[in-house]
């Protein structure tokens, strides 16, 4: 049973599917203007994991990520660079997968674009017109809140409380300040389309209801995002498909913020760090673990130094690979658990990690388990249990590969002189020659590699 917190119930509770056996998940992704965050870079790694355990357990999955691909913010940066808004689109996109590339998140099996629903947003605009939910004003058309009674219900708070907290609007025609655009009405040299109540772009908080709706189905078991989009994004979104009538998301679930003091990290707040220039200069597995060792729902803070330690950390991984030849998993590849033997202790490392997994995605909890048997999987191995110790080290490598961590990196590649020279500084450190130890140590800086010694021997890495 896997158990997730629910952002309507506030509470952790079980995750009951529509479908037995297969899991239908919607995860809001990027408007693609401007290069990706590293908070874009924890959402993304954050559901990633999830789709990945899932799978992992033998659940059919049906992934859908959207791609907002028309946007005020889109406009602004093609009039300002004098370019196209599919152009500004295009290039973003492309920074925005090729970070998802490196990251070795897998692809979602639909990326919808908004652009390509568009005559679905103008059908369900139309039906809320009709029902008088929706309201047309001088520049638009809106949603009426009020006729949603249970408005608020994403944000935990009741409609009056929300009202009275909301900012005060410049456009006097709508009926109350929380009340959402669902239609802009077109603008001299801005894109448009038609509609039967005027040409124009549809709001974003449109797109997402109707796209998860198209690709997934009414009472689609879970739609996930970052903490920022709890509300007014996901609750104009839920009050759409109530007032049309539909069953929506069964589960909500939300993702903590990345931190810079004591601010989340995000574009209008102008201090985001750039998840490419992260990438570019850092082993991309390191973010990924660093995301690992924090509960979802927590924030976090990446720092030079918490990056530093999870490339660390890594350096045990790639030992412990090389100790024992194992294969890269992960990437784009799902893994599934019944494409591995388990028996012994690594069928009870398994039984360990999925109690903390299934309980809310308990990654660090998870964590603290799979590096705890990798020292066991090279103690056993440093006494002579060399069986005993390749089934563990199979087990974790199948364990961390189901969590989107592969054990084997590029940097981990090591060229047949320099294992030479680890052997050669292995056997000297055995028989206490460390001046020896300290020559070898030396050449291999000299190729570039980073060494530090471990209970198992000597590591290295590229730095």
């Amino acid at each position: 049973m896997i158990r997730l917190f629910d952002s309507a119930h506030g509470q952790v509770r079980e995750l009951t599917l529509r479908d037995p056996g297969q899991v239908s998940m919607y995860v809001c992704g990027p408007t693609v203007y401007d290069l990706p965050h590293l908070g874009h870079g924890r959402f993304t790694l954050v559901w990633d994991v999830a789709r990945r355990w899932f799978t992992f357990q033998g659940l059919l999955v049906h992934y859908v990520s959207n791609i907002t691909d028309i946007d005020d913010n889109i406009i602004t940066r093609a009039s300002r660079e004098g370019t196209s808004e599919e152009l500004v689109a295009k290039t973003y996109e492309k920074s925005w997968w090729d970070a998802m590339d490196a990251l070795g998140v897998a692809y979602p099996d639909d990326v919808p674009h908004a652009t390509q629903y568009v005559a679905q947003m103008v059908e369900l605009i139309t039906q809320l017109l009709e029902g008088d939910v929706g309201y047309k004003t001088s520049d638009g058309i809106y949603f009426d809140v009020s006729r949603v009674p249970d408005y608020g219900l994403l944000a935990g708070q009741p409609l009056d409380s929300l009202r009275a907290g909301a900012r005060v609007e410049t456009n006097d025609e709508k009926r109350s300040p929380l009340d959402f655009v669902l239609w802009k009405n077109a603008k001299p040299g801005e894109p448009s389309w038609p509609a039967p109540f005027g040409e124009g772009r549809p709001g974003w908080h449109t797109e997402c209801v109707v796209m998860s709706l198209e690709l997934l189905g009414e009472g689609f078991d879970l739609h996930c995002g970052g903490f920022d989009l709890r509300f007014p994004h996901h609750e104009n979104e839920r009050a759409q498909a109530v007032a049309a009538g539909v069953r929506f998301a069964q589960h909500w679930d939300h993702n903590g913020w990345v931190m810079v003091g004591d601010e989340k990290m995000s574009k209008s707040l102008g201090n985001f760090t750039s998840l490419t220039d992260l990438l570019d200069k850092n082993d991309a597995r390191a973010y990924r673990l660093l995301v690992l060792r924090s509960h979802y729902r927590s924030p976090i803070e990446v720092t030079p130094a918490t990056i530093g330690d999870a490339e660390r950390a890594l350096a045990r991984l790639d030992g412990l690979a090389r100790r024992f030849g194992l294969v890269a998993l992960a990437g784009h590849h799902l893994e599934v658990k019944d494409d591995f033997s388990w028996s012994g202790a690594a069928l009870e490392l398994y039984e360990h990690v999925a109690a903390a997994l299934n309980e809310d995605l308990d990654t660090p909890k998870a964590l603290a388990q799979l590096f705890e048997a990798l020292s066991s999987a090279n103690a056993l191995a440093d006494g002579g249990h060399e069986e005993e110790a390749r089934e563990l080290a199979v087990a974790l490598n199948a364990l961390f590969g189901a969590l989107g961590l592969s054990l084997v990196s590029a940097s981990a590649v090591v060229d047949e002189i320099s294992q030479a020279l680890v052997n050669e500084r292995d056997g000297a450190r055995t028989a206490q020659n460390w001046t020896e130890a300290d020559r070898l140590r030396g050449e291999l800086v000299d190729l570039g590699w980073t060494v530090e010694d471990s209970p198992s021997g000597t590591l290295i890495r590229r730095p």
